[in-house]
């Protein structure tokens, strides 16, 4: 290990080992859950449902059977459908703070970049590269990260596993994975529910299920509504003095039907649809002069369009000696994004961005004349297809394994254009692709780019458990992983590159083609039925890329010996994790701890380039991040509970590598007196040589989207009051500070910490099906910061995200 000195990685596996320690002398509690086969593949375990035993142990279908959560060799937690609906979390980003080293960070448009003990993505507005945390439903890989805005629907529960499942879930899951499992039709019996809520900021919410058994056959259908006003506004857009932003107008439905003819065959469909219309996330410019949060000198109207659409189909036999499985699934994204570039009104961009003036010899400045730089589009269309087949053992006997293959096949479709200018009309619709190269609106644009790229990926993989001795098991697993990517593409930065035809003019872009083998060990032993001990090792995967805007970077133009090249490597860490999970007072009690130390190579980030608009993908070499994770919960009696989560995080880049910020580049093309796009490309080899001296050595530098500290706690109460079940919980949500980027810079990268409280009442009259609910959440109004992100393109501004502030919500529910 590398600085395996350190004091924080010391007392990190200290704490881990003593706290295992302390938990042998437990009472004994839970029985241990059933053996399960390991496990799990990138498109998943669709046809799994749910089940919780009458203890109240979690079991998870992130893996090829269901296995208890106490069981699992590995960092996992379980977010029931019931705590999404206490909080009021309606989305992926609601899960921040509730899940240890989970980070939620929104991005420029509707990008939410997800990240698990500091790894995930660095990459932001680039669709092609692949994210570091892998999503799924119901098992089924998600390949675009907007898709991860798709409301939860009809949920079950949110499985979060931490650390590389390099095995189960292969390729782009170098930092976990994350599977939102919905509810499942059941032959079982005719169900449903009804529920309707109202609340501040004209909050409307409205969701229904039905589950229909018809002999071998069950459906069941569920839809979700929701609409409110903004909870920011922009003060400077035309026609209207406040322009609504993190406004929410959405809906979702679910239709699944499951035939079983017989105990050995199922056949599972299901298709999840979803549509979202909005004025897009609200983005506040640092620079921005009004000190409230939710008020934006702003002056274009932002927009978010969002349509996905998920279809999957499962096929299980259990010929006697194994079950073999077959998952199928197809999905689409439509996205279209548009936003206020510069994040500020024409004049204070003009004086605040830009430098204001240009220096001039008498004492008379210059106007540097651009006033606006605005998104009218970013457009995405993606559609994918995946296979998976496999075959896993059955049987309680000690030897258990799985087999299986996928395919998987994406096509990435992309057009962005970006205005930059003093003259011309700032609010001038996006300019389509196959625009002439004459036309007046193109030396307006600052940047475009229009790309196709295609990924072809299979992968087979092998896992096996073997039991030594009762209590002791031993399980190992290898993946191989192939990706290969090829397509069309072409950028515009600053005016028009072409003399004839179209502004933008793709051609084929550099294939590549990446291999990878992936893997676990672990050992695990049970020193009673309710304690158990584990070691792993895990090795994870990201494939590397191309580079769409690499053709005018400075090492093929310059000879520079930094910059962007036309593809990226992959990204890959060994993680080493050593947990314990225990249950205690008959039950009552449960607590899990992990130690881990990951050794993190070839970090996928957007670095900037010597090269004006010639930002692209880079590697940063190594990295190592360590840190210890503890979640428990205990039942005091009939009425009282406490549950929490604590995480403590650290990581560091351990190798030299020139790093340039956009900001230091601009500061430092403007230091040397080539300011703005007009006298970069005047004075073209002299300026990019003043912005390439900008770089900075990332050694030592903080890994980005880590905080120190984060973790949650809920105090639960249960009684029968006035004849009527009542549940009253509150919950205290802390996030640490972490540095947004890997360059680290105090000014642009420092995301301070918050604290928020959340309320959560509900009575249930005995004997009635009806239920009445209060949510409260952020009671004090925190305006806690999100992410504090800069924009990677155009003129790189830096803004700040918040979290939702005070929401109240009254809800009436009807479940038979």
């Amino acid at each position: 290990m590398k600085n395996a000195s350190s004091n924080f990685g010391v007392t990190a596996w200290r704490l881990a080992l003593a706290a295992t320690a302390s938990t042998l002398a437990m009472t004994p509690g839970l029985a241990a859950a059933r053996d399960t086969a390991p496990g799990g593949a990138e498109t998943g375990t669709a046809a799994d449902p749910v089940e919780n035993d009458q203890a109240g142990e979690i079991v998870i279908t992130a893996s090829k059977r269901d296995t208890s959560l106490q069981d699992a060799t590995l960092s996992v937690t379980a977010v029931t459908a019931e705590t999404l609906k206490e909080s009021n979390i309606t989305e992926i980003t609601g899960l921040n703070g509730t899940v240890p080293g989970l980070v939620v960070a929104r991005s420029g448009g509707g990008e939410r970049l997800i990240s698990i003990r500091g790894v995930g993505s660095e990459t932001p507005e680039n669709a092609n590269t692949q994210p570091g945390v892998s999503f799924h439903v119901d098992g089924v890989y998600i390949f675009n990260s907007i898709a991860a805005n798709a409301a939860f629907i009809d949920i079950a529960q949110v499985e979060v596993l931490r650390g590389p499942q390099g095995t189960t879930f292969g390729q782009g899951s170098t930092g976990g994975t994350i599977n939102v499992v919905t509810n499942q039709p059941s032959t079982s019996g005719f169900a449903g529910d009804l529920s309707v809520g109202v609340g501040n900021y004209g909050l409307t919410q409205g969701s229904a299920a039905l589950n229909v058994p018809v002999g071998q056959f069950a459906i069941r259908g569920a839809v979700q509504y929701q609409k409110r006003d903004g909870y920011a506004v922009a003060t400077g857009v035309p026609g209207t003095s406040e322009y609504d932003l993190d406004d929410q107008n959405e809906i979702g439905w679910k239709l699944a039907a499951i035939w079983q003819p017989t105990d050995t065959l199922s056949v599972l469909l299901t298709t999840i649809q979803y549509e979202a219309d909005t004025h897009g996330p609200a983005q506040k410019n640092i620079l921005d002069p009004n000190p409230d949060p939710r008020v934006l000198t702003q002056d274009y109207p932002g927009r978010s369009i969002i349509d996905t659409e998920l279809y999957y189909g499962v096929v299980r036999f259990d010929t006697g000696f194994a079950i073999a499985k077959s998952i199928t699934s197809y999905q689409k994204l439509y996205s279209r994004q548009a936003w206020d570039g510069d994040g500020l009104t024409g004049d204070l961009f003009e004086r605040n961005v830009l430098g204001g003036y240009k220096p001039a010899l008498n004492g008379n400045p210059e106007r540097l004349g651009a006033r606006y730089d605005h998104v009218p589009l970013w457009q995405q269309n993606t559609e994918s297809w995946t296979q998976e087949v496999n075959l896993s053992s059955t049987g309680d006997g000690p030897f258990s394994w799985i087999v299986g293959g996928v395919y998987l096949w994406s096509k990435n479709a992309q057009y962005i254009v970006e205005y930059r200018a003093n003259t011309g009309d700032p609010y001038a619709p996006a300019l389509p692709a196959t625009t002439p190269y004459n036309s007046p609106l193109v030396p307006l644009v600052t940047y475009a780019e229009l790309s196709e790229i295609t990924r072809e990926a299979y992968a087979g993989y092998v896992e096996a458990s073997y039991e030594l001795v009762d209590g002791l098991k031993l399980t190992a697993g290898l993946r191989y992983n192939h990706d290969s990517f090829s397509g069309v593409s072409d950028t515009n930065s600053g005016g028009p590159a072409i003399t004839s035809g179209a502004y933008l003019q793709p051609t084929p872009t550099p294939g590549l083609t990446t291999t990878e083998w992936t893997g676990k060990a672990a050992i695990d032993y049970k020193l009673t039925p309710n304690n158990m001990i584990y070691f792993s090792y895990t090795r994870g995967f990201k494939p590397g890329g191309l580079n769409a805007s690499a053709a005018g970077a400075a090492p093929q133009v310059l000879g520079f010996a930094n910059g962007i090249r036309p593809t990226y490597q992959p990204e890959t860490v060994n993680s080493f994790e050593l947990g314990s999970k225990n249950s205690f007072a008959g039950g009552k009690g449960r607590l899990n701890l992990s130690a881990f130390y990951y050794d993190y190579s070839n970090l996928q980030f957007l670095d900037e380039d010597a090269i004006l608009f010639g930002e692209g993908v880079a590697n940063a070499p190594s990295a190592e991040i360590y840190g210890v994770e503890i979640e428990g919960g205990f039942k005091f009696d009939d009425h009282w509970s406490l549950d929490g989560s604590v995480s403590f995080t650290r990581g560091k880049f351990n190798a030299d590598f020139l790093a340039l910020d956009p900001a230091a580049a601009v500061l430092a093309q403007n230091a040397a007196g080539y300011y703005g796009t007009g006298e970069f490309f005047a004075n073209f080899y002299a300026a990019a040589l003043a912005r390439d001296s900008a770089r900075a050595n990332i050694n030592g530098n903080n890994v980005p989207k880590i905080p120190k500290v984060q973790g949650s706690a809920t105090l639960g109460y249960q009684n029968i009051v006035a004849g009527g079940e009542l549940t009253a919980k509150a919950t205290v949500i802390y996030r640490g500070e972490y540095q947004y980027r890997l360059f680290n810079n105090s000014i642009y990268d420092t995301t301070p910490d918050y604290a928020q409280v959340n309320l959560f009442a509900q009575y249930a009259p005995e004997g009635s099906n009806l239920a009445f609910s209060l949510t409260v959440t952020n009671l004090f109004d925190k305006a806690g910061v999100n992410s504090r992100f800069s924009d990677p393109y155009g003129s790189a501004q830096t803004y700040e995200t918040y979290i939702a502030p005070r929401q109240v919500l009254g809800t009436i529910s009807y479940r038979f």
